[in-house]
Order: structure tokens, then sequence, then C-alpha cells
């Protein structure tokens, strides 16, 4: 049913579009010759508009938490969701593109929608947000090119301002100017000519706004369908089109990518230092909060440019071509995928043999890095430890998604990293896929889990009403006291988590707790708890001082 252009409209944006780009997914890959032939495009954007639909929902939730499920939030809220989820999930070259397109359409409502109290989205607001999002685009980027998405972004918003009628009416002219202006690419842009391909990101960015006008009008587009190679030259193949036949001619050798906190001031002094550093230069965002987008051969100075204007973190780099550059892998008979709050925890279940996925504070990963996880992983059995209860659905999507492709997945549903640690001391990869799943899930279920943590803010908890400050004690995920001491709330959790009986704590420390902490638990358990041996991990860089596990 056609819908008005409001926060509900957006969210069903987020999500049919989420399951388009899955389902253009490997088309999109596999025309993705440009700006470096590694085959990823449709992945980038769809893991990045994962984030943003994410982020669009977790609006919802919070919405109808304070005022109950008669109301939906404001469109501005939504369409700022949108914009940050991207801005944080974005991945690629095309993925950061789309995520300042989006914060430039957010940034007219902000403007417009509030001050005039406007509940949706009209037509001269969309056309105005149309051409906002392509100049963001282009000033995102350090040296423009046409032939790619910032030429299909701009054709859509002329095709927008020179249409008339309403919301849905605009919305179908920019996807026809961005659909014909996508079939113009391989004619503005050498290597999409030579490889007979329209270019990869302009060709998710039709499909977005294709879903779009289905959504504002109740009326689904043709989709397009990608014509065979219709060029051969300098000896390049005609079918199918394999990335690797277009290199990038001695390109930069890595991607890098990271968020970064830093003032305009300094994101400024950025740019000027990463640009005779390689090309593909994109820095997006603002308030704060960035993602920086580059190709370099020295991916060390990238990120240590980062360091010098802000914050840099999720930190990520790829090396272009390197799983072209070794032989195939034979698959491994068995691997385990772990996701873990701190990189102290990463390293240690790495040197265990798992394949890791690290979620930051308020940054849980997105089915999407967890499905990457284990593709990388490389095997044909899996166990996942998810070892969080907030992501059971979101890994539960992605063990079914690759069970399509044909791995087996084992999924326990570990809710703590202690949990995870104990399953994979118990690993063995030479006995039976079932058997080792029963004893890794029987460990895990064994093993109770503590945590010590700091009040944010003023909250209702079972132990009583905390204040912002006030030391908590939790255990299985329950509040179970409120002191004012990190040392003796962690001593009392650990006395009442073991009156039950345990044979072994695990202590593991955030980032910034006092090391001397954990050696004073470690005497407490001696003296006061017979036969219970301790082992202490420092966890790195997670929302929480202590977490503790007793098996």
């Amino acid at each position: 049913m056609p819908q008005n252009l409001d926060a509900v409209a957006v969210r069903t944006w987020c999500s049919l579009a989420l399951e388009a780009l899955g389902r253009a997914r490997e088309e999109i890959d596999a025309i993705n010759v440009y700006p470096v032939a590694d085959g990823d495009t449709g992945t980038n954007l769809y893991l990045t508009v994962e984030s943003a639909a994410q982020a669009v929902e977790a609006v919802f939730t919070a919405h109808e938490t304070v005022t109950g499920a008669t109301s939906v939030p404001a469109l501005a809220d939504a369409m700022r969701a949108m914009a940050h989820g991207a801005l944080i999930g974005a991945r690629g070259n095309s993925g950061t593109i789309l995520a300042q397109l989006l914060r430039g359409m957010e940034q007219v409502l902000s403007e417009e929608v509030p001050a005039e109290g406007v509940p949706v989205m009209r037509a001269d607001v969309l056309r105005r947000a149309l051409r906002r999002a392509s100049e963001a685009a282009y000033q995102a980027v350090a040296h423009p090119v046409e032939g790619t998405v910032l030429t299909v972004a701009a054709a859509a918003a002329t095709a927008g301002e020179n249409s008339v009628g309403g919301t849905a009416v605009v919305a179908r002219a920019a996807y026809e100017g961005a659909r014909k202006a996508l079939d113009a690419t391989p004619g503005q842009l050498a290597v999409l000519s030579r490889a007979g391909v329209v270019d990869a990101g302009g060709q998710g960015l039709v499909i977005l706004l294709g879903v779009l006008v289905e959504v504002v009008s109740g009326e689904a587009v043709t989709a397009r369908k990608q014509p065979a190679h219709a060029f051969v030259a300098d000896g390049c193949p005609t079918d199918p089109a394999d990335p690797a036949d277009f290199p990038a001619d001695g390109g930069p050798a890595f991607e890098v990518i990271y968020l970064l906190e830093a003032d305009d001031a300094a994101v400024a002094r950025l740019r000027t230092r990463l640009d005779p550093l390689g090309d593909s230069l994109v820095v997006v965002g603002g308030d704060g909060l960035w993602n920086v987008h580059v190709h370099v051969d020295d991916a060390g100075a990238a990120v240590e440019a980062g360091v010098e204007a802000g914050r840099p973190y999720r930190i990520r780099i790829t090396h272009f071509a390197a799983d072209r550059a070794a032989p195939p892998r034979e698959r491994a008979q068995r691997a385990v995928v772990a996701v873990v709050p701190g990189e102290g925890l990463a390293n240690l279940c790495a040197q265990a043999g798992a394949t890791t996925v690290l979620a930051r504070p308020g940054e849980p990963p997105a089915s999407g890095e967890l499905v990457e996880a284990i593709r990388r992983a490389h095997a044909r059995e899996v166990v996942l430890l998810p070892n969080d209860a907030e992501l059971r659905h979101t890994a539960a999507a992605a063990a079914e998604q690759v069970r399509a492709e044909g791995v087996r997945v084992a999924l326990i549903p570990t809710r703590a990293a202690v949990q995870g640690i104990a399953a994979l001391a118990v690993h063995e990869p030479d006995r039976r896929f079932d058997e080792d799943v029963v004893a890794m899930t029987s460990a895990a279920g064994a093993t109770r889990y503590g945590e010590v943590a700091v009040a944010e803010r003023q909250s209702w908890t079972m132990a009583g009403i905390c204040q912002a400050g006030d030391v908590l004690g939790l255990i299985d995920g329950d509040v179970v006291m409120i002191g004012a001491d990190l040392t003796t709330t962690a001593r009392t959790v650990l006395d009442r988590m073991l009156a039950a009986g345990g044979e072994m704590v695990t202590l593991i420390l955030g980032e910034a707790t006092r090391p001397d902490l954990a050696e004073q638990l470690e005497a407490h358990v001696r003296e006061s708890h017979l036969a219970v041996d301790t082992v202490t991990y420092e966890g790195g860089r997670h929302s929480s001082p202590l977490l503790i596990g007793v098996e």
C-alpha cells in the first residue's frame, strides 16, 4: 500500500531496501570494477543499509517504550537514525558515499520539517533533500569522478527538481533519472566501458530509489537486469564479468576505514594529510563523528593521521587482492566463531583458534558481520558463540543465512563472554561435531556469569533505585546489589556466586580497571573458598570494569 513519507515509511524503506539489496548483492558484486575490482560493492551496500535499518528499529523500540505502541517517532528522528546507522556501519567506498547521501537528506528534514510542524515529507522537501544529498556526497569525495554513484545521485536530484506533482511523482522521476544516468556510466568511465558494465555503486542507489518509489506509491518498479558484456577490448573477457580481470593498474594496496571522533577543524587537516597518501578519499559525517575511507599503500600512516586528528576506532584494513594472490585454501573441517567485547578477549580467543568478531560498547555486530566472520573461518562446520543474550536473534539470522550456503552451523546461546570462554576451553575439533557441540553447550550452561558495572543514570533495578555513579553487582544479568566501592561490590558478587559451589573463577578486567583488583579478589577466593582456582584475563576496552565467571 502507498504510504506518506513519514517515519513508518522510512522504516519500511529500510526493510524493503535491505531485502532488495540482499537479492541483488551477488549481481552488484559481480560488476564491481571501479575504483578497485574487489567484487564487494553489493555486500558493502547491504551491510551499510543493515546498520541503518537496525538504527531505525532502535528508535521505534525506544519510542514505544516511552509512549506506548499507539504513536510513532517523528520523521526527522527516523531519518536521523537511518543516516547515523549508515554512518557507523558504512562499508567500502560505496557504503561511505551512501551514508553521506542519507545524511544530506536528513539535514534538510532537520531544517524544514520541525520548523513547519509537518508530519510527513512534502514533495518540495523531497526535492531539496535529493539535491542536498547529491551536494553532500560530492563534497565528501576528495576527487569526484563522473560515471559513478555521484553522477547517478546528481541525475536523480535534477530529475526530481524538474518533476511536477506530489511526493510519489518526485520519487519516480528521481528513480527514472537515476536509471538513465546509470545506463550512461560506461560512456563516462573507461574501465566500465572495457568491462561492459554499469557502475556498481550507482546500481545500488537505483535499487534504493526504486524501493522508495514502491513505498510512497504502492507500485513496484520494473527490476533492471544487467546486460551481458557488450564490449570486448584489451583482451578482457565478455562473459561473465570477473573483477579480477580489471585490476587497478598499480593502485594502492590497502583500503583503510575507521570511525573518528574529532572536530571540524581537525577533520579538515586530516583530509589534507590523507589526500597525498593515496586515492578514493571519502570523509563523511559531522557533529563530531566521522567515517573515514581511503585507499593507501601505507595503512599505518592513514591510521596515525586519524590518531592525530582525534579518536579513531572500528578500524578496518583490507589488503586488496590478498585472496587472489594466495592459492585457494582448503576448507577446514570445523571452526569456532565468537563475539567478544574487548581486544584482550579477542586475542585470547584467537590464540585458542577461534575467529572473533569485536563488539564495542553500544555497537553490537550486525548479522552481516557474523556472516562475514563465518565465511572467513572457511570451515565446513562452525560453532557460533554470540556471548550476549541481546544477540540471539542476530546470531540466528546469520546462522540461517550461512546454512543456505552449505555450511553446517551450530548456535550455542551463550549469554556472556565467560560462558564463551568456558565453551571454547572444552572444544575438540577432532571429535564428532554433535559431541563437540554438546560438550561446549554443557560447559557454557554450567558457567554462571556476573558483572560489576557503574550506573550511567538513575534507574530502577531489582535491588532498588540506583543513582548515576553507583557500582552495580549483577548475576546472570540481574542487578543483585548496589554499592559504592568497586572492590567490595566485586567481593560480595563473588561470594554470592560461589555460595552455590564452583571449581573455577574467571575474572576479566576492563581497560580502566586497576590490576590490583584481581590480586585482591584472587586472595579472597583462596582464603574463603577452598579448592577453587582463579584465572584472570585482560579484557581490553569493554563496557564493564569487571566480568566474572564461575564454573
